[in-house]
């Protein structure tokens, strides 16, 4: 039936037509969809696509500043009038290039978010892909025509649903009739189809003479939305009248209540390249070599004291050891307490035994006669014995062995005629001649002298074997991000774009990258956040009861 809607005479370029029901992209009405034609200035509703990603990725915002490039001013009409040099900021660029579709304001816009135009065409084909259009490629971000830089009416159907569902917040631009551009007030190249088709409400135009006159358009009536493409028409006045001619015949075939299924989230495919270092082989790393040693010299050979001191030294200690070792061998005599590291000590030198006497003789009877003498006092008399017969200790040679070491209580049972002997060998051994009172270490072995011959074997620079095969992985940035939060149900789509607005300000670090969305449902507005993980809406929803709000966590 609608075969026969297609103009007869087409001088211009070959027509096709899409229709599709965008509540669930089925399509109703299908000629020559899949054809490769030149799609004009439709491409732009990719360049819209890229730009509106951009911005909810945070890469850009719509004040940012684009400089205007002498390649982007020079493009012809239709056109804004930038100049090469111009700062303009890219929210009047986007109203630029959707509603007066200015070639220069699109030029910018990819120049601005890519570097240049060429890598800005890469994109847009790298996006094109992600969406699901299979037959399209771009080569520039205005649609003049070129070289390699087609599309087909199917795909440019999926686009224009794609900007409906991904980015509601922005749709309202294709429904405006004029616009303030920064520099110029712009009027709608698809005025007269707004005006002239009733619950039309977007999406582009456009016109190249190898292009003929082409449209996506949007169109809503009660519960039903369509959106269709048409290429090749021969005049606006014929292709506007050919889009309403398929509309029409698909709000009377496409039922009222559907499921809608809204457009899963692009799938860009990112690349894991994983390498293995390869270093080649040097002789030093397969032969081992010798190295000598030049910067360093043959340790010198220590002074020796002169010979008398050597012997000195050598007496002294033969002398101790013999005096320990007779000491330790003589009889046991008597059953007396003897501290086990020192010998009995001798008198002081010049220290009388009387005078000790008189001291403690003087010290008692210091003490007041009516008190009680002391008990030390009291003990006096039989403690002087004991210090007349002693005098300042000796030090003796500490040893880790020796018993009770640590503790001054420690004693030992050992031999009086055991203590004077060590004692004495003590002190003849002390008074040996020395020459100078100087003493030198003991006689030692020279140290053997150091190799001067460094053997390096086998220092490998790397890994020599043969390099790995280069791997890809290819994996789905959004995987597990299939889970959405509904926020309620709202009068109008304003209310509710206000209400996901605030919300995604105030929890700005659990919902990035989340979709924004309104569902237009028989019960009103429903407000959405899509793309999110299991544990990011979960979160999201306890965070939204707990201020009185409502929310419920849909699945994949």
């Amino acid at each position: 039936m609608l075969a026969g809607m297609a103009p007869a005479s087409l001088s211009a370029a070959p027509f096709a037509a899409f229709v599709m029901d965008a509540r669930t992209g089925q399509p109703i009405y299908t000629q020559n969809a899949d054809t490769r034609l030149h799609p004009a200035s439709l491409t732009k509703m990719m360049t819209l696509y890229m730009a509106f990603t951009a911005i909810e990725r945070g890469q850009v915002r719509l004040d940012s500043r684009f400089t205007v490039s002498s390649n982007a001013a020079a493009e012809p009409p239709s056109k804004l009038g930038l100049r090469a040099g111009q700062q303009i900021e890219l929210r009047y660029l986007l109203r630029a290039a959707a509603i007066k579709s200015a070639n220069d304001a699109a030029t910018t816009i990819g120049e601005g978010l890519a570097g240049s135009e060429a890598a800005f065409g890469q994109q847009m084909t790298a996006m094109a892909r992600a969406l699901g259009m299979r037959n399209t490629q771009f080569r520039n971000a205005h649609g003049l025509t070129q070289e390699g830089h087609y599309s087909t009416a199917q795909d440019m159907s999926i686009l224009g649903r794609r900007l409906f569902y991904d980015f509601p917040q922005y749709y309202n631009l294709f429904s405006r009739r004029s616009a303030d551009a920064g520099i110029a007030q712009v009027s709608s190249t698809n005025k007269r189809f707004l005006d002239g088709y009733a619950g039309a409400d977007g999406i582009k135009t456009g016109y190249t003479r190898a292009a003929g006159f082409n449209l996506t358009a949007s169109a809503q009536r009660g519960n039903k939305r369509l959106i269709a493409t048409v290429f090749g028409g021969t005049s606006t006045a014929q292709r506007n009248q050919v889009m309403g001619q398929l509309l029409d015949a698909g709000f009377s075939r496409v039922p009222n209540r559907v499921r809608e299924q809204r457009p899963a989230p692009p799938q860009m495919l990112a690349q894991k390249v994983v390498r293995r270092a390869q270093v080649a082989p040097k002789p030093v790393a397969t032969q081992p070599q010798r190295l000598v040693l030049q910067s360093s010299e043959a340790p010198a050979r220590v002074t020796r004291p002169a010979a008398a001191a050597s012997t000195a030294a050598v007496a002294t200690r033969d002398a101790l050891a013999d005096a320990m070792r007779q000491a330790q061998t003589a009889p046991l005599s008597g059953s007396a307490l003897r501290l086990a590291s020192s010998a009995r000590p001798r008198l002081r030198p010049g220290a009388a035994p009387a005078a000790v006497e008189a001291a403690v003789q003087q010290a008692v009877a210091a003490a007041p006669a009516t008190q009680p003498a002391p008990a030390t006092a009291r003990s006096a008399s039989l403690a002087a014995p004991v210090l007349a017969a002693s005098s300042r200790p000796a030090p003796a040679p500490r040893s880790r062995a020796a018993p009770g070491r640590g503790s001054t209580a420690a004693i030992a049972a050992t031999a009086d005629g055991q203590a004077d002997a060590i004692a004495q060998a003590v002190a003849e051994a002390g008074a040996a001649p020395q020459d100078g009172d100087s003493l030198s270490l003991l006689a030692s072995p020279a140290p053997k002298r150091r190799s001067e011959t460094v053997i390096l074997a086998a220092m490998g620079e790397g890994d020599i074997s043969n390099p790995a095969a280069l791997e890809v992985v290819s994996r789905g940035p959004d995987s597990g991000r299939k889970w959405g939060v509904v926020l309620g149900r709202y009068r109008s789509q304003a209310e509710a774009e206000t209400l996901l607005l605030r919300v995604a300000l105030q929890d700005g670090a659990v919902l990035e990258g989340a979709g924004r969305s309104v569902a237009d449902t028989r019960r009103g507005f429903e407000a959405r956040f899509v793309n999110l993980s299991k544990a990011d809406a979960n979160l999201t929803c306890e965070r939204m009861m707990a201020r009185s709000q409502t929310c419920q966590v849909t699945g994949p």
